[in-house]
């Protein structure tokens, strides 16, 4: 006899687990505890087996034998229910494992040790806070160009279109990771070219007059702060290096004997150590600093605690407080400063202010020059430039020193 809604509602525990059978192989098992399993019993290549349909009273009577119905439907067709579920289950457990969000973190990890500290941690904060909430969940080889499209309107709209450029670049690396690895057909952002209006250069913010650089210079000497500070501000127009190489520079990298400072591959930008030719002048500074700091890891510690490196902020705040806006005068802009004066000014080959700069010099074969390239000259050139910030500051007025020999 068919089951009823009363009677499987009205069904108890007993001693035993035991069964209420509806038909066509549906029966409700009910346990010793009170809980109550659907089950469709059907037989497939000559062996009895046993199909879970859910509880009770989450799955109904009527819900129960509509599942049963759809498994006989297989049987018929040559299908095995079991076999059928399990394929299912997989396909959604595959789907998971390949959304975008999935592969792009994997993605990141394998190439964490080819980035930057600073670079690892933006490219996943870009993913995490525009890419991720949209399309984080979405398996990889169902996104759209479109839906691309949504989600790097939506950073434009906020009126960072370099970031969209960023995520758009680094949505494309994902997609072709996903390509390489057998989980996407083809990167979709190829279809996006155009999509967003190009980005206006902004180079960054510079003072590469003499004349004004020797204003900066003696407004340096001025400055009241920290004597870390102080010393890494004096530092910064010497050095042609970027700021966040600068804060984080550590007393084991220099040696004051051989008047060098290496950095490693891992903090550089590209991923190549890079060495620094100490002129005299530095050396100065970094002697009268390191009695203060020597005995710790960093040149610049963080003023909170010496376990870190002086804050990124730290070098722009200090030229703020001396009178340069961020339109006129950056941390990063020394370099720019450096690099115009030393070749209009100073007459230096580029390519030796271009290694200088730890750019990506090549020699005429192509080859990439490694970090002692073109050494004494450069030391000629990093003792040069300092004599000639020198003469700058005391003379107020442009001195042109002879190129060295």
């Amino acid at each position: 006899m068919a089951l009823t809604d009363i009677k499987v509602k009205s069904s108890k525990s007993k001693e035993k687990d035991y069964k209420l059978f509806d038909g066509d192989g549906l029966f409700l098992l009910v346990t010793t505890k009170g809980h109550k399993y659907w089950r469709f019993k059907y037989r497939f290549d000559g062996k009895e087996k046993l199909l879970a349909l859910g509880t009770y009273p989450e799955r109904s009577l009527g819900d129960a034998r509509q599942d049963r119905d759809v498994a006989r439907r297989q049987v018929v067709a040559g299908i095995d229910p079991s076999a059928a579920r399990k394929a299912q289950k997989d396909a959604r457990l595959d789907a998971n494992a390949n959304t975008f969000e999935v592969i792009a973190r994997e993605w990141h990890a394998r190439y964490l040790n080819t980035w930057s500290t600073e670079t690892a941690r933006d490219k996943l904060a870009r993913f995490e806070k525009n890419v991720f909430p949209w399309l984080g969940k979405r398996p990889i080889s169902e996104i759209k160009p479109h839906e691309l499209t949504v989600v790097l309107q939506r950073i434009a709209d906020r009126g960072v279109l370099e970031t969209a450029h960023r995520v758009k670049y680094s949505c494309g690396q994902v997609f072709r990771y996903a390509v390489q690895t057998g989980r996407a057909e083809r990167d979709v952002t190829a279809d996006l070219r155009g999509v967003l209006p190009p980005v206006k250069v902004k180079n960054y913010a510079a003072l590469t007059d003499p004349k004004d650089v020797a204003r900066l210079l003696r407004d340096i000497d001025s400055l009241q702060a920290s004597f870390p500070v102080m010393c890494a501000l004096r530092l910064a127009p010497m050095l042609l290096i970027r700021p966040g190489e600068l804060r984080k520079a550590e007393w084991s990298e220099i040696s004051l004997d051989e008047a060098e400072w290496t950095i490693p591959a891992e903090r550089m930008k590209m991923r190549q150590a890079h060495l620094v030719p100490l002129s005299s002048q530095a050396l100065n500074i970094l002697r009268e600093l390191q009695p203060l700091t020597g005995t710790g890891k960093y040149v610049f510690p963080s003023i909170r605690t010496n376990l870190r490196p002086m804050s990124e902020n730290t070098i722009n705040a200090a030229l703020r407080r001396l009178g340069y806006d961020k339109d006129e005068m950056t941390g990063h802009g020394f370099r720019a400063m450096a690099r115009t004066i030393l070749d209009e000014v100073l007459k230096v080959r580029p390519d030796f202010i271009e290694h200088q700069l730890a750019h990506a010099v090549k020699d005429p074969n192509g080859r990439a020059y490694n970090r002692t390239a073109f050494l004494e000259d450069r030391r000629k050139m990093m003792q040069q430039w300092a004599d000639y910030l020198d003469n700058l500051k005391v003379t107020a007025k442009v001195v042109l020193i002879s190129r060295a020999a």
